[in-house]
């Protein structure tokens, strides 16, 4: 993340932005006026007994509060609205760079994490970008005004005011340090507990199967505990940088009545004077209050902004070339993988090592592959490098002889559908789970494209229909109904290259072979790619390979007879 970053934000909203700082410092000098009409109230009116300049003054008071308070509230407006299309901004772009990162990358940060960083860091470095700014500009214009006001009415006295000023600023720079400690720990501990809760809730149906809702509460009440240690250390230190520079100024408040009382004794000072002076006093606690208070939220805004800038520095495995080359006319899903070599990153202690050692495979255009092997041996992976997830570390892929780094990356994945076991649905329509991600597709194509997936039937026999929101996950409908949306979004998908991995090890053999049955008839003449453990479910392929080693080996019908 560059030094402007946040820059970037606030750039497109320089006009809005200058405007609110307008009305801040008419505002701010509003505010100012009062204490002096007091003063004259009090000298010109009060103690000179003339009535009609008290009537006239505490009039022109009301009217000047009236305007401040009506500025205010435009102000407050304006602000509301640019702050939520910067904080919109800030995560609509960082949500768009997380899609771009690896599956690796989700899966080693988690979901809570995520969420947590998107949310609440994000919101705190919008609240301090802007409100740092708006504040510092409306407190330096303020606390200006009204140092010299004070050391135009005494500058003695002002002077008596000041003095504890310094000790303020030593202070809070030395406590710097235990706030940025405090706040990071409080949002590590806050992250805690919502990458539990994200990641308990997504499994509910597992932990009362297995019994270990207790378990999952007591885990929350430890983290509980710690949130509540790190809060309650985060706010000691939040309020002793603010409470001591307080009584500090208290004592200046005191003393500076204490002076005052002494020069109004001895007729220097008018009593008016003195109120005036104490009121502007009070006035510029508020601004230095606010500076100093800024200078402390930017540690916070540190913390958040460092958490923000660690997603960002992660980098995307993968990226669509410069200029992208266009597939051939008449491209019918021919595949090489010509010498592809690749491994994962290291994960923490664990070791990187090779998933896929000098692969080659050829699959005509049209052609059904079969590929088997044991669980974890980079069936999956590869089904990821043929859609880009991840780039082999050698070698290449082809698709219709164009090596797939020279696609546009969303037209291959458009081009190279992929049905899995755990079937993906979106809090969306069943339309538009079926649409996805072109929500532009007409309801008639939709609704064809479940007939042919054999779909229609339950779906249209949902309380809405097509129209039926799609629960958590799809989990209110089930496997069999799953699968068979996500074939018709496969076909709504149109692709060259169908891949089927472990899509059908839900059902039972007798089912399976129905369901590959209607695929190969919907998707006929298209290439399949059928990842399964199943042998006896391959009898039909053009072509059958065993993954082992990191290599695919060529099956005879004669072997997969005998081991099926």
């Amino acid at each position: 993340m560059s030094k402007g970053w946040l820059r970037d934000f606030l750039r497109p909203h320089q006009g809005a932005i200058f405007g609110i700082v307008v009305l801040s410092l008419v505002a701010t000098a509003l505010a100012l006026a009062q204490p002096y009409i007091t003063k004259l109230l009090i000298d010109n009116g009060l103690l000179a007994r003339r009535p009609d300049v008290v009537l006239r003054l505490a009039l022109l008071m009301v009217g000047l509060a009236a305007a401040s308070t009506v500025l205010s509230w435009f102000n407050r407006k304006a602000y509301t609205v640019v702050s939520a299309r910067i904080l919109f901004a800030m995560r609509e772009r960082t949500y768009a760079h997380l899609l771009t990162l690896s599956p690796d990358f989700h899966a080693r940060r988690g979901t809570g994490e995520l969420i947590a960083r998107l949310d609440g860091d994000i919101a705190e470095v919008q609240r301090f970008g802007l409100d740092s700014l708006l504040g510092a500009i409306s407190a330096l214009f303020g606390l200006a005004g009204t140092l010299g006001i004070l050391f135009w009415l005494s500058g003695p006295l002002a002077l008596i005011a000041l003095v504890l000023l310094p000790a303020q600023v030593l202070y809070l720079r030395r406590a710097r340090p235990r706030v940025e400690q405090a706040t990071r720990a409080l949002r590590e501990r806050t992250t805690d507990v919502t990458r539990l809760l994200v990641d308990t809730l997504t499994a509910t149906k597992f932990i009362q199967s297995a019994g270990g809702a207790e378990h999952e509460q007591q885990r929350l009440k430890g983290l509980n505990g710690d949130f509540l240690h790190a809060l309650i250390r985060q706010q000691w230190v939040g309020f002793n940088t603010s409470a001591i520079p307080a009584f500090a100024g208290t004592m200046g408040t005191a003393a500076v009545f204490i002076a005052g009382g002494y020069i109004v004794a001895e007729g220097r000072l008018s009593v008016g004077t003195l109120i005036a002076f104490a009121a502007y006093l009070a006035r510029a606690a508020g601004p230095a209050q606010s500076l100093l208070g800024i200078y402390v939220a930017s540690q916070r805004a540190k913390v958040s902004i460092d958490r923000i800038a660690e997603l960002w520095a992660e980098q995307p495995a993968v990226r669509t070339a410069g200029h992208p080359r266009p597939l051939p006319a008449g491209a019918r899903g021919e595949i090489r993988v010509e010498g592809i070599w690749f491994r994962h990153p290291a994960a923490g202690n664990t070791p990187s090592t090779d998933v896929l050692s000098g692969l080659d495979l050829h699959i005509p255009a049209g052609a059904k592959v079969g590929i088997v092997g044991a669980s974890g041996v980079g069936k999956s992976t590869l089904v990821d490098l043929l859609t880009r997830h991840f780039d082999p570390d050698r070698g290449r892929i082809t698709l219709d002889g164009i090596d797939l780094r020279e696609l546009d990356l969303t037209l291959l994945r458009r081009r190279v559908a992929v049905v899995l076991q755990d079937v993906t649905l979106l809090p969306l329509s069943m339309a538009d789970n079926i649409r996805y991600p072109d929500m532009t597709m007409p309801l008639a194509a939709v609704r064809e494209a479940a007939g042919r997936a054999q779909a229609s039937g339950f779906i249209e026999a949902l309380p809405e229909g097509y129209d039926t929101v799609a629960g958590f996950r799809g989990l209110t409908l089930s496997g069999g109904e799953r699968q068979r949306i996500a074939i018709a979004r496969a076909l709504l998908q149109n692709p060259l290259v169908l891949v089927l991995d472990e899509a059908t090890a839900a059902l039972d053999l007798a089912a399976e072979r129905r369901v590959l049955g209607e695929i190969d008839r919907l998707f006929a003449g298209r290439t399949r790619i059928v990842i399964t453990h199943r042998l006896a479910s391959l009898r039909d392929v053009d072509l059958l390979f065993e993954l082992e080693g990191g290599r695919l080996k060529r099956l005879s019908p004669a072997e997969l007879e005998a081991r099926a």
